[in-house]
């Protein structure tokens, strides 16, 4: 506890304060370059052979290299972008979400230096962005085509798919970087994830045995609350001389005081 403590203290004199806002402008910056010049963004790829061979600052730059789509979807892009990692800095705090962003970077880089001749782009970073607002706000609304609303949960689905998709059939590079860009994710979200798929289970089970309807005793001994139910293999009978419908087992049947009626009782005591 004392070493965690001391962890959080540490992250917190260290954390960034909107870092989200920090990597947006120069995404948005780098966007610009390349609506000018775009050979120039062929700097920014992490690409570890050429890290080797004097070009350091690519260990950062591809943090910075942008969605190369239409400028309205790119728009569209950054402002989720935006959204989504300031929603997790405001729900975790600053240091926590320092360190989710922190370890998928490095995750990133380390995977990176195993194909060291292939681009690694920050792509499924800010997937694992996405994906961990998706899952804190599964019912966040978006408006797809600025028209259609859906909620954020089934998006999420689609890219799991995707996920899915280039763990079969995609290169190892790919599926590297998908692998890497997940462990921040499994490791902030994994014990919510796990309980809730506990909790859905138990729910489920419960529900299940909602749903069954419950059996009735056909014979129950008068004497004892024996029934056919708990005891399948007893034999029931039923005593003529007892008042009413009085049903006994076969242990009771000859040995029981017998139920009288009303009158018979009245009798009795005049």
């Amino acid at each position: 506890m004392n070493r965690w403590r001391r962890l959080k203290q540490s992250l917190a004199r260290w954390a960034i304060p909107n870092l989200t806002f920090g990597i947006l402008a120069v995404q948005v910056l780098a966007y610009g370059v390349w609506m000018i010049e775009p050979a120039k963004l062929n700097a920014l790829p992490l690409v570890p052979t050429l890290v080797l061979h004097g070009e350091p600052w690519r260990l950062l730059s591809f943090i910075a290299d942008p969605p190369k789509i239409h400028p309205i979807f790119a728009f569209f892009g950054f402002y989720l972008f935006y959204l989504m990692g300031s929603a997790l800095e405001q729900t975790w705090g600053a240091p926590r979400y320092n360190l989710f962003l922190l370890i998928g970077y490095a995750a990133t880089v380390g995977v990176a230096f195993l194909t060291p001749d292939q681009p690694t782009y920050n792509v499924f970073i800010g997937a694992s962005i996405f994906l961990a607002f998706a899952w804190l706000f599964p019912n966040f609304e978006l408006m797809l085509f600025f028209i259609i609303p859906v909620k954020i949960k089934y998006l999420a689905l689609l890219s799991w798919i995707g996920y899915l998709f280039v763990l079969v059939e995609g290169s190892w590079p790919a599926r590297l970087a998908m692998l890497a860009s997940l462990l921040n994710y499994l490791l902030f979200l994994g014990g919510d994830i796990k309980n809730r798929m506990v909790q859905g289970r138990r729910h489920m089970v419960n529900q299940a045995k909602r749903a069954v309807p419950k059996r009735e005793a056909f014979h129950r001994c008068t004497t004892c609350g024996m029934t056919n139910l708990t005891n399948p293999e007893m034999e029931f009978r039923y005593c003529g001389q007892c008042a009413g419908t009085c049903g006994y087992c076969s242990r009771h049947l000859h040995a029981h005081e017998h139920v009288k009626g009303e009158e018979e009782g009245l009798e009795a005591r005049g």
